[in-house]
């Protein structure tokens, strides 16, 4: 983990542009993933691919401290010892994408929901769409568990790490959740129906 900090006028939404923020850069199964926090909590996790490599600048003690607690969880999550993250986050969005963000974060580890599951838990059942466009935006990737989400049909559709992402994610909770199995079938919160 190489840990980075710096003064970032227009780094991220305008609320965040002031702030002091520290990276990381840590390596995992799926590439190497960027973390940005600052002193009030973790701000980004960004899948491989989606960001641009930064330069290192000396973080904050409090900062680097979320970002070397992340980095930690992150390696335990991917290692199959650890399902749930508990770390102190500090996204920045509406007010409906943070509802359907803190939503993400109900939906047990191994498990799957439909957006139009989550649109109902956040109070706008006719709002999957909506749901799906907050979780193109999800700034904290596998923390806010995003690739949990999936169509309404069963299907995988739309991870900003792509659909291969998004399936070797769901394969690797499914195989830590079944103890090793093979990993090719995961669970889903969607509605059956019966024939």
């Amino acid at each position: 983990m190489t840990l980075a900090a710096k003064k970032q006028p227009g780094f991220g939404p305008a609320a965040a542009s002031r702030l002091v923020v520290s990276w990381a850069s840590c390596p995992s199964p799926i590439g190497d993933i960027l973390i940005v926090a600052d002193d009030s909590g973790l701000r980004q996790c960004q899948l491989p691919g989606l960001f641009a490599a930064r330069e290192d600048w000396s973080g904050t003690e409090i900062a680097s401290a979320i970002l070397a607690k992340t980095a930690a969880q992150l390696d335990a999550y991917f290692a199959g010892e650890l399902t749930r993250f508990d770390l102190p986050l500090a996204p920045t969005g509406t007010a409906f994408q943070l509802r359907v963000w803190w939503a993400l974060a109900e939906i047990p580890y191994a498990r799957t929901e439909s957006y139009g599951s989550v649109a109902t838990r956040v109070g706008n059942p006719r709002a999957s769409r909506a749901v799906g466009m907050a979780n193109n935006k999800n700034p904290l990737a596998i923390v806010f568990p995003c690739h949990r989400v999936i169509g309404s049909n069963g299907r995988l559709v739309g991870y900003g790490g792509g659909l291969g992402m998004k399936d070797w994610l769901l394969k690797h909770e499914a195989k830590v959740a079944t103890g090793g199995g093979n990993g090719q079938i995961y669970q889903t919160c969607l509605p059956t129906t019966s024939p």
